[in-house]
């Protein structure tokens, strides 16, 4: 187990990092305009979730093979930005049904379909999981059992993000909600949350490999 001092030093690195928009914060935020708090909510949990993943994925060593494997991290990169997007593009393509059922009540829909969308796109975004392999060493002790340490510290991080992001799903979720009162206006909305998803997309296919 890491340290009092240690754990301490993380979380408020790690909200540091957080506060500063990224994909998860990004994919959030379209997530809430173009279906909703439940949604959002339910993808932020996801994320979380793939943080988690990718921490376990670096305790096991993986993250040294993707921080030396062009390959693995091309891999990762095309399997993310390809998911998200067909997110967007499903949600742009469905924008008008999605508008029309505002009238007749929005239909919830099934809980695993955001949780996992969320979770794809958070155990499949490379640059944090590279970026985890050079931060946690910094906040290890590594007279103590090594992986144990990154597994505590991977959990205060998914913590922090879960309150963070969550935090920015509801606010996300508000605005969309002042929309709601047209369905018109509603189906610009959905269109733009799936546009920031496509964006965000493209945005990492046209990333390079850190050095």
């Amino acid at each position: 187990m890491p340290s009092l001092s240690s754990v301490l030093a993380f979380a408020l690195a790690s909200v540091v990092i957080v506060a500063i928009p990224g994909p998860s914060v990004l994919f959030t935020i379209g997530r809430a305009l173009s279906a909703g708090r439940r949604a959002a909510l339910l993808t932020v949990l996801g994320n979380a979730g793939g943080i988690l993943t990718q921490i376990v994925a670096i305790a096991v060593g993986l993250g040294p093979l993707v921080a030396s494997s062009a390959a693995v991290y091309t891999a990762l990169k095309l399997l993310g930005a390809g998911y998200l997007v067909w997110l967007g593009v499903q949600s742009i393509r469905h924008r008008k049904d999605f508008a029309e059922s505002l009238a007749h009540g929005l239909p919830a829909a099934p809980a695993s379909h955001a949780v996992r969308a969320g979770y794809v796109v958070g155990v499949t975004n490379p640059k944090s999981l590279v970026f985890f392999m050079a931060l946690l060493p910094q906040f290890v002790d590594t007279s103590r059992p090594v992986a144990a340490q990154l597994l505590v510290l991977g959990a205060v991080f998914a913590v922090v993000a879960l309150a963070m992001d969550g935090s920015v799903a509801l606010a996300a979720a508000r605005f969309r909600e002042w929309f709601a009162s047209s369905p018109r206006r509603m189906e610009r909305v959905g269109g733009t949350g799936g546009l920031m998803m496509v964006g965000l997309g493209a945005g990492l296919l046209v990333t390079g490999r850190p050095d």
